[in-house]
């Protein structure tokens, strides 16, 4: 018997120090995602991103012309725009920390009962799709979305994700951001846009290749009645003013 015990030594042992180096080496790997990911977001808390992903996945196609953006920053954003797309798209924004679980719940609710699965992401869910990731709906893309969704919350104010999104959000067919969106469709400036202005371009967010806003749909109208709506609701509260509580 003692013969025996003293023969699974070695392959304990050996089990042992696999089993240590397999655990090292994750460690490190966590370690370094969560340092990658941190040094991809938080510089844009003092730095505005000067493309995205979709950005340059447009402009790689060849024969297209050049990409339409400009940033502007929130002093001379207005507040017509982050109104309209926080009415439009997320508004427990200033609540959440990055997931709507009530719209979650929502949505897989509808899907039960026979509808269609709906779209529940945030406005921050968004942004990190847009600066970092593509439009494919596979399950490595959303669980990147998901841990950037957190890192992006975890590094940068609610008041910066609402600037970032409303200045590189897909309007349009090369267009990017409201300062662009604003001159083309408008010939305005973000801070001149009205309120209707926003909201017909926050309307065309669920798919802006397809709802143009120079050629609006009695859908996108519609749609746009219903966030002017909410914007009104959403100025009588001083929505805004909770972004820097």
């Amino acid at each position: 018997m003692a013969a025996k015990r003293k023969a699974k030594k070695p392959a304990d042992s050996r089990a042992r120090r696999i089993l240590r180096r397999v655990l090292r080496w994750t460690g490190i790997v966590v370690v370094a995602s969560v340092a990658l990911s941190v040094l991809a977001v938080l510089p844009l808390r003092w730095i505005d991103p000067p493309t995205t992903s979709f950005m340059l996945r447009d402009g790689s196609g060849s024969g297209r012309e050049p990409l339409l953006h400009e940033w502007v920053d929130w002093a001379a954003l207005g507040t017509a725009m982050p109104l309209a797309v926080v009415a439009s798209e997320d508004q427990r924004f200033a609540e959440h920390f990055g997931f709507d679980v009530g719209q979650i719940r929502k949505s897989i609710d509808t899907a039960q009962q026979g509808g269609r699965l709906r779209g529940a992401s945030t406005i921050t869910q968004q942004l990190v799709k847009n600066l970092y990731l593509s439009s494919s709906r596979s399950l490595v893309r959303k669980g990147l979305e998901a841990w950037l969704t957190l890192v992006a919350e975890s590094c940068l104010p609610k008041r910066r994700i609402l600037e970032i999104y409303v200045n590189v959000a897909e309007l349009g067919p090369g267009i990017y951001g409201v300062g662009a969106a604003g001159r083309y469709y408008f010939g305005k400036t973000a801070a001149g846009l009205s309120d209707a202005d926003a909201a017909l371009l926050a309307a065309t967010l669920p798919s802006p290749l397809r709802l143009r806003a120079d050629s609006p749909t009695p859908y996108l109208r519609e749609r746009q009645a219903w966030i002017l709506g909410q914007m009104q609701r959403l100025r009588r509260e001083d929505w805004l003013r909770r972004l820097d509580d």
